[in-house]
């Protein structure tokens, strides 16, 4: 009887892996997402959202409001990339349009964040920009291969908290002495993205997603045709997160596929759309130019002086050996990603603006600029502020030497391995250096003194700086 039995259930168990072999499950039906999502990669982005994303859902609703409304998309898109990765594994590979309409729902998702920054400046203006920013690591889904222009999976995910850690930084110093509760939000915000995004794309995606050899066809949506006698469309919107549409970098090579989808993320070049100047264009070498400057010249020139008086705005390299980085107001999304050690920065005349330079340099330059945010990983020489009000300045990696000179308002953030910072200042008035204090990410704010007292002593000027206490 037991011998009947013990057969009788080798011959289901051989007919059910024959099954499985065929791609047709013990129903008799092809697999689908109910099968897949129980594979190991699946069920670990479950534990990743129940962990880390528990923990920054938990604290968004001790603080409401729209901290707990943009919170709610994160996981949201979150959520979608758990979909679409499902989805992949019964999915063939398909070509850069049918990848931009598979990954559509996730780009509403984040177009739905980035609207929320926009319009009238909120009072939680950085946890949205922060939340915004560090949606783009979820992009790694979209890296096909050493040629798409992307950064590996695991370095784009540490390369797209960058931007966001700038403003989550900011959240962290304004609300350390005033409400844990945003404080604890911020850190579980990283969290999610380091290690948590960052740790699961190392253990189950390094090289990117596994499309499936034959599963369905991922479709692309063809454009529609306008009806008889209708009017023409109106011109596309910007382009968004994903876009089939190549953008130039801010490097000096072009680039395509999805490095050019990718470059909108940063803002793209702002200085696409300049003509270059051939030596027939300069005004030295037109014969149609005079030195007399007619009235309609004078009315033409007069009605455009916002733009002359500042000049357009430029984000290129000179000579290959300078990044120019001038004139840009309200840009938030400036990098340069292709720098080497050789390479100067100089950034003039920007406001309301933030650059993230990837990489290292040899001198970074701030001068004359308004609201100003940079970001940086490695200087050779030196990082100057110089003649600026209200600037922010974040060294993620070394600097030997950072000036500050003739400059109202600047915030100095050093990592661990710039603490040994040589920082000069002169003529300059409210000078904050913030610096790590502890595993936890939390800053600890030191004033540089502005004021000195100097006393003759023993035949010389003895200069001490002035200390302020209260009653």
């Amino acid at each position: 009887m037991e011998a009947k039995l013990i057969e009788r259930l080798e011959a289901a168990v051989a007919r059910l892996e024959t099954l499985s072999a065929g791609g047709i499950s013990a129903r008799g039906l092809p697999d689908s997402g109910v099968e897949v999502s129980s594979d190991p990669s699946v069920l670990a982005f479950e534990d990743l959202m129940a962990d880390y994303g528990a923990r920054v859902s938990a604290a968004a609703e001790k603080i409401g409001g729209q901290v707990l409304e943009v919170t709610k998309l994160v996981l949201e898109a979150f959520t979608v990339q758990k979909k679409l990765l499902i989805e992949i594994k019964q999915t063939q590979k398909p070509d850069m349009a049918g990848l931009v309409e598979f990954l559509k729902p996730l780009n509403e998702v984040i177009l739905k964040v980035n609207a929320m920054t926009e319009g009238r400046r909120s009072d939680f203006f950085n946890h949205l920009k922060s939340a915004g920013g560090s949606l783009s690591a979820l992009a790694w889904i979209a890296y096909t291969g050493k040629d798409c222009g992307m950064s590996m999976p695991i370095a784009h995910v540490e390369e797209s908290w960058q931007m966001a850690e700038f403003y989550n930084n900011k959240v962290l110093v304004e609300y350390r002495n005033k409400d844990q509760n945003h404080v604890e939000w911020a850190k579980a915000l990283k969290e999610l993205y380091l290690p948590g995004l960052r740790d699961y794309v190392k253990s189950h995606y390094p090289l990117g997603p596994v499309w499936s050899a034959s599963g369905k066809k991922a479709s692309s949506a063809p454009p529609k045709a306008p009806p008889p006698g209708a009017p023409a469309p109106p011109p596309p919107p910007p382009a968004s997160l994903f876009s089939s549409e190549p953008s130039q970098p801010s490097s000096s090579q072009p680039k395509q596929g999805m490095s050019a989808v990718f470059q909108e993320i940063s803002g793209g070049n702002v200085s696409a759309g300049l003509k270059k100047v051939t030596a027939d264009m300069k005004t030295k070498n037109r014969t149609d130019r005079t030195g007399v400057v007619g009235a309609s010249e004078k009315e033409t020139r007069s009605s455009s002086s916002s733009f002359s008086k500042a000049g357009p705005p430029k984000l290129e390299l000179q000579m290959g050996r300078k990044w120019a980085v001038e004139n840009q107001i309200g840009r938030k999304n400036l990098v340069i990603d292709d720098c080497d050690a050789k390479q100067s920065v100089y950034i003039y005349g920007c406001k309301d603006s933030v650059l993230q330079i990837q990489g290292k340099v040899n001198n970074i330059t701030i001068d004359k600029c308004t609201k100003m945010g940079v970001v940086f990983k490695d200087v050779v020489a030196a990082c100057e502020v110089v003649n600026c009000n209200g600037v922010e300045v974040q060294c993620q990696g070394s600097a030997p030497t950072i000036s500050v000179d003739n400059t109202s308002g600047c915030q100095l953030y050093l990592s661990k391995d710039s603490l040994g910072a040589s920082i000069t200042t002169a003529k300059s008035s409210e000078i904050n250096v913030l610096v790590p204090t502890g595993p936890d990410g939390d800053w600890g704010e030191h004033s540089l003194p502005q004021q000195y007292i100097h006393v003759f002593k023993d035949g010389q000027f003895e200069t001490t700086p002035v200390s302020h206490s209260g009653a």
